[in-house]
């Protein structure tokens, strides 16, 4: 099962320093996820980090960053949002509908199927699946190794995804719950709960 990080909508101070410290601690996959950011600030901080991680992260938007920077691939927030015109490369995609989900492989090298849990830095953004239709989805073969599982994704529900098919997990607040960006300069707990989850997704 693979693990992928999502980063935290907001650039914060400390926050370069995190992710080096997440990729020194395994982190392969990462998603540069800044909705509605300046690109400058994802220039930014991608020059704050080494060039030796740049592969590792997958980037959703701005997405001349990927050539410019020689990241992983780009990833798509919909179903069906063609790409850019001419792009080869790396794609991933965002589906919240199981009866798109096959349509939805397709078109990307891996899917973040978003919603399994109730997330945990949302409120208002709930689970859409029960645990039998997730189950279903599994029998019939569109949950697979191709499909990740995102939003409230945490140490305490690894073992189901595993269970469910799933070939990677998405952990967002699960992390970043345990920082505070305004007031906190220690990151060490942030870390030690990476190397948690990476331990239990085997």
């Amino acid at each position: 099962m693979k693990l992928a990080i999502m980063t935290q909508p907001n650039f914060f101070v400390e926050e370069d320093k995190i992710l080096t410290s997440l990729f020194e601690a395994g982190l392969d996959n990462l998603h540069l996820y800044k909705p509605g950011s300046e690109p400058i600030y994802s220039e930014r901080l991608l020059t704050l980090l080494s060039d030796e991680y740049y592969s590792k992260i997958t980037v959703h938007d701005n997405f001349y960053l990927k050539q410019e920077y020689k990241l992983h691939g780009i990833h798509i927030d919909d179903e069906t949002t063609l790409p850019p015109s001419g792009y080869k490369g790396h794609i991933s995609r965002t589906c919240t509908h199981l009866d798109q989900l096959k349509a939805t492989k397709k078109n990307a090298d891996y899917v973040l199927l978003k919603y399994i849990f109730d997330s945990q830095t949302e409120p208002d953004q709930k689970a859409t699946f029960t645990l039998d239709e997730l189950k279903e989805a599994s029998r019939k073969g569109l949950i697979d190794k191709h499909v990740y599982a995102l939003g409230g994704m945490n140490l305490d529900n690894v073992r189901m995804a595993k269970d469910l098919g799933f070939g990677g997990i998405v952990i967002s607040g699960d992390l970043w719950n345990r920082f505070n960006i305004h007031q906190e300069l220690d990151y060490q707990a942030l870390i030690d709960h990476f190397s948690k989850i990476r331990k239990a997704i085997g």
